[in-house]
């Protein structure tokens, strides 16, 4: 039995395929497009998942969508009804979207794909919780945090077996998301986007609560209670209302006005990021500390893209009384048509659980004839590695040698994150490649961090994790501290604070990618390598032969390792490469 999960029409749209409870497909639209968080229904995603098993939409039993249109219809004209007038044009706006987009999912998918079947609409955080579906656990608390759903904003409960019962909820205006936009917003960074930036930012700023004045003030704006529940002033706040999300009395309260892009960031940003980030976490934890006590479970999932904020979940172990923690690669928007496809597999039908989503390796992968037949057709020159041995030892040795690599291997990751498929790998020992790659590749602001990847049976050896190391650092999901001894070793992915966001790796998910980290290891005495996703500012990750040989063209990557070939910038003059004219993929 196949189900489909579909996500689609706000940002980041996917697609994911079940088969008898196994997760075997599942991709963001955007990789297939080349448009950064695509909204657009995903038809290139879904194609992929069906290709990947050589099927036809018809022998899908069931097609799942992650939301109710008609629920979220509700809300937006209740805001619309409560602010009018002043909500009047964002109304207008919204309407055709609606109307045109999510009130015709069905017929979207009749027309362009001739599917004959029923589409069944969950809501929107039952998709997001549904990732307990496919965690460790046979029995978990549930919490979900993200902007807003149809009305929920927050909401937590249990899972068991293959049951999942929310028990209770937290409605629109009031949302940890939404804040942590507006003030994403105000900073100057893109909202459903950029937040990491701000929480990447947070370190520089005063982080203690007694010294920093913007937490003082930020308090004005949102009553966090003793069991977590929150309710937000709304009056300084516009997103109800407008599409502009910081108010003028907002802007009042932080004493200026809103940052203009690529301006200078000053002392005052950076304490305005701590004290969000500081804000974010102390409500979370004392939801986290709220649902222990009710569910009883030391174990939890987390769901939503508030998921995402790897700086508070690498602190949620020690602050909250759960005992293990998990959430999938991509747990915010993108990640809901994996929820739900899985919601109506495990829940709706009673499929049984026979999957815990052990890794990201979910989407197309490409055969060494295809990169052959590729790098051929286009005459670029290359050369082929006689076994894996070679290809770890040579590439092992470029990266000490302080080259960048784009690392290009088996089947593209699922989720925001590059986990070693769709990878740029360089020499987190040497203290200028940080500014190496921004000024190579990345072209990204300074303050922003590389993680570091290593692998698990060395993880606690150089940072101060939680024990066993969580599953999610598999995921790039966690923060923790570098220990101290280590961190002026490898100074190009130790943050500000001292801490880095790791990503771990363990042999059976990844084989030739933990063999590179070792082989690195053993020729410099440290196993650990600078992982940065294969890509550009402004674009999205790669997903084809043709997108990593244009990235690494259009940029200083100055060697890739596609399956089983070298190819090296400097050998392949830029002027041989028209990527729009002479390409073919």
């Amino acid at each position: 039995m196949y189900v489909l999960g579909i996500s689609c029409y706000y940002h980041d749209s996917s697609a994911a395929l079940i088969k008898d409870g196994r997760i075997i497909a599942a991709a963001q639209e955007e990789r297939f497009t080349r448009k950064k968080h695509d909204t657009s229904f995903p038809i290139n995603a879904v194609r992929f998942c069906l290709k990947s098993q050589n099927i036809d939409i018809n022998d899908v039993g069931h097609v799942g969508f992650y939301e109710k249109p008609f629920i979220k219809f509700e809300r937006v004209l209740s805001q619309h009804l409560q602010m009018f007038p002043r909500s009047y044009k964002t109304f207008l706006s919204s309407m055709p979207s609606w109307i045109n987009e999510k009130l015709r999912v069905v017929r979207k998918l009749r027309k362009t794909l001739k599917y004959k079947g029923d589409v069944i609409f969950v809501e929107h955080h039952m998709a997001h919780a549904a990732t307990y579906l496919v965690s460790p656990f046979d029995k978990a608390a549930i919490v979900t945090v993200d902007g807003v759903g149809e009305w929920t904003t927050t909401a937590y409960g249990v899972g068991e077996g293959n049951d999942i019962k929310l028990i209770k909820e937290l409605k629109f205006p009031s949302s940890l998301g939404l804040l942590y936009s507006a003030i994403t917003a105000y900073l100057g960074f893109s909202v459903n986007n950029s937040e990491y930036k701000v929480m990447g930012l947070s370190p520089y700023g005063m982080m203690d609560k007694k010294k920093n004045i913007y937490y003082r003030k930020l308090k004005n704006v949102i009553d966090i209670k003793d069991d977590g529940s929150f309710r937000m002033d709304m009056s300084y706040f516009v997103y109800h209302f407008k599409d502009r999300m910081p108010s003028k009395k907002l802007c009042e309260l932080m004493d200026g006005p809103v940052r203009k892009p690529e301006t200078e960031i000053t002392q005052r940003h950076k304490d305005i990021a701590a004290a969000l980030q500081m804000i974010y976490e102390e409500a979370l934890f004392k939801i986290l500390k709220h649902v222990h006590k009710v569910t009883r479970s030391d174990n939890l999932v987390i769901g939503g893209g508030c998921g995402l904020n790897s700086v508070a979940n690498g602190k949620l172990l020690r602050n909250t009384p759960f005992k293990r923690f998990w959430s999938q690669p991509d747990p915010g928007d993108g990640g809901t048509s994996l929820g739900v496809a899985a919601y109506v597999y495990h829940a709706i039908l009673r499929g049984k659980r026979e999957q815990h989503l052990k890794d990201a390796y979910l989407g197309p992968g490409y055969t060494t004839e295809d990169i052959r037949s590729f790098l051929e057709t286009n005459r670029i020159k290359h050369k082929e590695f006689k076994d894996e041995k070679e290809l770890v030892k040579t590439t092992a040795k470029l990266i000490k040698d302080d080259n960048v690599v784009g690392w290009f291997q088996g089947r593209m990751e699922w989720g925001p994150r590059a986990l070693g498929s769709r990878s740029i790998l360089s020499n987190a020992t040497n203290p200028q490649m940080q500014e190496i790659l921004n000024l190579k590749v990345k072209h990204r602001e300074k303050f922003r961090p590389f993680a570091p990847v290593v692998c698990e049976d060395d993880a606690l050896t150089y940072f101060d994790c939680d024990k066993p190391v969580p599953e999610p650092t598999d995921f790039m999901l966690m923060v923790y501290p570098i220990l101290e001894r280590w961190r002026k070793k490898i100074p190009s992915v130790t943050h500000v604070d001292g801490s880095g966001r790791l990503q771990s790796i363990r042999r059976e998910q990844n084989s030739l990618y933990y063999d590179l980290i070792k082989e690195f290891g053993r020729i410099t005495g440290i196993p650990i390598l600078i992982n940065t996703s294969f890509n550009i500012r402004g674009e999205p990750i790669v997903c084809t032969p043709h997108d990593a040989y244009k990235c690494m063209m259009g940029t200083g990557v100055d060697y890739l390792v596609m399956g089983k070939f070298l190819v090296r910038r400097e050998d392949n003059p830029r002027d041989m490469w028209d990527s729009e004219k002479n390409a073919k993929d």
